[in-house]
């Protein structure tokens, strides 16, 4: 298994029994995993760095992974799993109601928490692979033939622009470094390649690409792809 075909996973937790014995775990499962002591230091990482799934502790000092979850829900649809030790129904309700994909009680087994994982990014797949065709702009998105289509009017995109759309696409309303957009399109250019491609996707999909809407540029850190 390749790198890229590894689950990518970052916990979130501020106790380090937890996060030691999930990172031994999770690596033994063949995951990448990381690990961040409170919210502050996950927001770091996840400037730098693109997971499948997020493993949050909701009790954390400062920032409850409730308020970092809230936070987070405002740029990114990234999988959530809370871990806590609050079993209260109406806990379990506020986390669902901020975005949580799903909910596990400690204490727990690694077993069950790598199952619940899977079946999460299981969900999000079948749902990513069901919509072969995505309104964007005034196009219609062909997924499967990389075409461009309004009416009459039909335009392909080349192999970059593709994975670099999709790559917008498996996470709307997230900001991309150009470094992270590099490693997506297999790990070569720099910043101006990046910024050259992103362009000619942006006349592709933009009414005005001079003036874009869909694919904007956030000033010092990357590009955003809105979703509507």
């Amino acid at each position: 298994m390749s790198f890229e075909e590894k689950k990518h996973i970052l916990i979130i937790d501020d106790d380090d029994r937890i996060r030691a014995l999930l990172v031994r775990y999770l690596e033994k499962k063949d995951c990448v995993v990381m690990e961040a002591e409170n919210a502050s230091h996950a927001e770091k990482i996840l400037e730098e760095f693109l997971f499948d799934i997020l493993i949050v502790d909701v009790m954390m000092p400062k920032k409850s992974g409730f308020e970092f979850a809230r936070t987070l829900r405002e740029t990114s649809d990234i999988p959530i799993l809370f871990l806590t030790a609050k079993t209260e129904m109406s806990d379990k309700v506020e986390g669902f109601e901020i975005g949580a994909d799903d909910y596990l009680s400690k204490p727990f087994e690694p077993e069950e928490l790598m199952m619940r994982i899977e079946a999460i990014l299981r969900r999000r797949g079948l749902n990513l692979q069901k919509k072969e065709s995505l309104t964007i702009g005034q196009w219609v998105y062909d997924r499967k033939r990389a075409d461009l289509v309004s009416g009459d009017q039909t335009l392909r995109l080349t192999d970059v622009e593709k994975r670099l759309l999709e790559t917008f696409l498996s996470q709307p309303d997230h900001i991309f470094s150009r470094e992270i957009l590099a490693q997506k399109l297999g790990g070569e250019g720099n910043d101006r390649t990046i910024d050259v491609q992103v362009t000619r996707l942006r006349k592709k999909i933009e009414e005005n690409p001079k003036k874009p809407k869909l694919l904007q540029t956030v000033r010092g850190k990357g590009y955003i792809f809105h979703s509507e």
